[in-house]
């Protein structure tokens, strides 16, 4: 499974026109707070870069073109892009959650907005049943990550997608973890795409950034009005770096899951291993779904280390070309213990639930040389 031929074109000319003033072929970085007026109210399409800016318009264009979508918003973060889609909710409102989900976005539900009466239910998604059975006349969205984090489960968009429409509810899907390149969510029924784009999309651990792709004009308004109104928008230069990262998102992307893949494979057979997770071996549970619904399996993998907490410490300090950090997508290749680390905002209760303990570690696989990495971590398990 690989890139789509026409998506390496793609990505190279997302969004970007040659500057009609100059012929510059890259977008020019317009570092403006305000923009001249000829008369109130009469300008050249800018008036305030809250409200909107020329580079990241050009963005926003290709944002939109990376998910086959009419539109595309940008955001200072990815929880600020997922603010925006809860913030077009009214109180009483539900919502459905994918119960493996990243921490940040549960904390956001669950300790912010929680206090404005809206309502969150964590369940299994992938149990159609439940989830279906979980449906209420207040439900106003189903929120899917897929794969999840950090157990890379992977949830059936189309058949979700079914349930939502009965239930008259909006599906949003983040595609974090695939990236637009190996899974496309309005394909399989999806009204809002979410991404932290500070990771595959930015690619470079250099950027903290979010985007919102929606086909419908109408929520495209709903959601643009509170990007203006909240202001939690991108700088010019965070929207030129972007652009320049997507370029070579293709590129990046394939190796990702080419090294994703030999990690996978070389974990499993490792006798210090109990499990490994990734949506591209045969053994996982929902291998049939992703195969059908993916078209490649990106650079996460996690497993379960055998031994106590101790011994995955030992493990985390010795590794010398992953590094102990948090996030993920970036070039360089990183590891993270999501107990103590991106999912220690979750409930212990639900963490013990879920299966993220102290023995689970999350690798996100760069674009270095797969045997560089499979014998760093042959090194640390050794």
């Amino acid at each position: 499974m690989n890139v789509r031929a026409a998506d390496f074109t793609k990505v190279v000319h997302a969004g970007v026109e040659a500057d009609p003033r100059t012929g510059a072929i890259m977008t020019p970085i317009f570092q403006t707070s305000t923009y001249v007026q000829s008369a109130p109210n009469e300008h050249k399409g800018w008036d305030y870069s809250r409200a909107g800016n020329p580079t990241r318009d050009a963005l926003e264009v290709a944002f939109a073109a990376l998910e086959g979508a009419r539109h595309g918003l940008a955001f200072s973060s990815g929880l600020a892009a997922e603010q925006a889609i809860i913030q077009i909710l009214n109180p009483g409102d539900h919502v459905l959650v994918c119960d493996d989900v990243y921490g940040g976005t549960g904390r956001l539900f669950r300790r912010l907005f929680a206090k404005y009466n809206l309502s969150f239910e964590f369940i299994d998604m992938t149990d159609l049943v439940k989830l279906e059975a979980a449906l209420r006349p207040e439900t106003k969205m189903i929120w899917v990550e897929t794969p999840t984090n950090p157990l890379l489960k992977v949830i059936d968009i189309e058949a979700v997608s079914r349930i939502a429409r009965r239930g008259k509810a909006l599906l949003v899907v983040d595609n974090t973890f695939a990236s637009p390149l190996f899974q496309s969510p309005f394909e399989w029924g999806a009204d809002i795409v979410v991404h932290s784009t500070t990771k595959y999309i930015g690619g470079h651990s250099d950027i903290i950034g979010g985007a919102v792709m929606v086909n419908d004009d109408a929520l495209h308004e709903q959601i643009k009005f509170v990007q203006f109104a909240g202001g939690a928008v991108p700088g010019p230069f965070e929207a030129f770096l972007l652009l320049r990262s997507i370029k070579t998102l293709a590129v990046r992307m394939e190796k990702h899951a080419a090294n994703g893949m030999e990690v996978a494979h070389y974990l499993k057979t490792h006798p210090k291993v109990a499990q490994v997770f990734f949506p591209g071996l045969p053994e996982h549970p929902q291998y049939a779904i992703a195969k059908r619904q993916m078209r490649g399996f990106s650079g996460m993998v996690s497993f379960n280390l055998k031994g106590n907490y101790d011994d995955v410490v030992r493990f985390l300090q010795k590794l010398e070309v992953f590094s102990l950090a948090e996030s993920l997508g970036g070039v360089e290749s990183l590891v993270n213990h999501p107990e103590k680390m991106t999912h220690a905002s979750v409930p212990e209760e639900m963490r013990r639930h879920l299966g993220i303990g102290s023995q689970l570690v999350r690798l996100s696989c760069g674009i270095e040389s797969a045997e560089d990495l499979i014998k760093d971590l042959k090194r640390a398990l050794a």
